[in-house]
């Protein structure tokens, strides 16, 4: 008896679906937050900086994963796909929840991100495969505004499995969901890709991808921008446990304080898909790196002749930068990926690999600087944002000269 193919599910079915894998990535980010401390505690750590590397390392195999899974998922398919990164994402919870040390932790989180470049890739490109033009803008703009809700809440939900259990808890949660999305998916999604539209899987596929962005100085220029910006924003997220909470006194009310942050962040993104047809993506995303850099030093002059701020004052202060990192997000990847035309696959996952890869590295070098003062993440900020907003004056040069040519 031959299996029945599955249905094409109702939309908002579909959109739920990828909203919670896409989801995944913001869950076993911001989930982890409320934990930061107690591991460092249990797992021996002496320097309290080195926690912020659980974050920083799911950063690094998110940036290595997309190089592989978006042409993988060319070559065998949208849900085969995302089901070996669902695999890889639950052996890397598995190892960080029975990890006896810190190092081996840390290859868990390692793992836990390249494997959620799997569904990460595959719910974008399951999109692209059924609509097209300003149905798949809508669709796109449903699943964002769900994936919008996410980090908010996600700190939240850590916090209470650690009322209600060990930190460890937080990842057995994570594997049970990452155990629901592989049913859902299995069980209700038909596969998108057809078996004609597959290509093979080649290292020279990935060779030409680099080429493209590597050569065109708009796409290698704004990959580049959108990891300074990256960066800071990832060390925001890496120490925001020790500044928020411990530093500055927001204690258990820290999963509150960065909802009201991770809101910000999501106001941007809907702000940003309302005028941006107006105003355009470059003139957006030049002004709002601007206004970080310029909001930054100002806010640095203060805490240098004023002392720590207090913890509403940082807020604001978070509040307004978080706002313009929406903005910058919603456009330089957009930008970056305008010259790549028929590479547009290829090039989209090495735009994303590169970007994540350089925030890794600028988060690393950023928290390494925290002493107990909020000026090193300030400056960092300002630093990021100075370097993106040079890169980007640059590339519109090589522009200019290349278009008189």
């Amino acid at each position: 008896m031959s299996k029945q193919p599955l249905k094409p599910l109702s939309l908002a079915e579909f959109v739920a679906l990828l909203a919670l894998m896409t989801s995944l990535v913001a869950l076993s980010i911001d989930a982890m937050l409320p934990a930061l401390d107690i591991i460092g505690r249990q797992l021996g750590v002496s320097d309290p900086n080195q926690v912020q590397l659980i974050i920083a390392y799911l950063f690094m195999g998110l940036g290595v994963g997309q190089l592989f899974f978006g042409p993988l998922s060319d070559r065998l398919g949208r849900k085969p796909t995302a089901y070996i990164g669902l695999c890889l994402f639950v052996a890397g919870c598995a190892l960080s929840m029975w990890a006896p040390s810190f190092e081996l932790m840390l290859g868990g989180r390692f793992l836990q991100g390249l494997g959620l470049a799997g569904p990460r890739v595959v719910s974008m490109a399951m999109v692209r495969d059924q609509y097209q033009g300003r149905e798949m803008a809508r669709v796109m703009s449903f699943i964002m505004t769900v994936f919008i809700i996410v980090p908010a809440l996600a700190p939240s939900l850590g916090q209470l499995v650690l009322w209600l259990a060990d930190w460890r808890m937080i990842y057995a949660s994570l594997m049970a969901l990452a155990v629901v999305v592989w049913l859902w998916l299995g069980l209700r999604q038909a596969e998108t890709l057809k078996p004609e539209l597959r290509r093979p899987f080649r290292a020279k596929d990935i060779a030409r991808g680099f080429w493209a962005v590597l050569r065109h100085p708009t796409a290698i220029g704004y990959t580049l921008a959108a990891g300074c910006v990256s960066g800071a924003f990832v060390a925001f997220l890496a120490t925001s446990q020790q500044v928020l909470s411990i530093q500055l006194g927001g204690g258990e009310h820290f999963p509150l304080l960065f909802a009201a942050l991770a809101l910000c962040l999501g106001t941007a993104s809907v702000v940003n898909g309302r005028i941006v047809i107006k105003y355009g993506m470059r003139y957006l995303a030049r002004r709002a790196i601007f206004a970080i850099a310029g909001i930054s030093i100002g806010f640095a002059l203060l805490n240098y002749f004023l002392g720590e701020p207090s913890l509403l004052v940082y807020m604001l202060y978070l509040a307004s930068i978080l706002f313009c990192v929406g903005m910058v997000f919603g456009n330089m990847g957009s930008i970056a990926m305008e010259p790549l035309g028929a590479l547009a696959g290829i090039g989209a996952a090495v735009v994303g690999s590169v970007s994540t890869l350089v925030s890794f590295v600028l988060a690393v070098v950023i928290g390494s600087f925290y002493q107990g003062s909020v000026l090193p993440l300030v400056l960092g900020f300002c630093f990021c944002a100075v370097l993106a907003f040079a890169i980007t004056v640059v590339v519109e040069k090589l522009e200019s000269e290349s278009s008189g040519s």
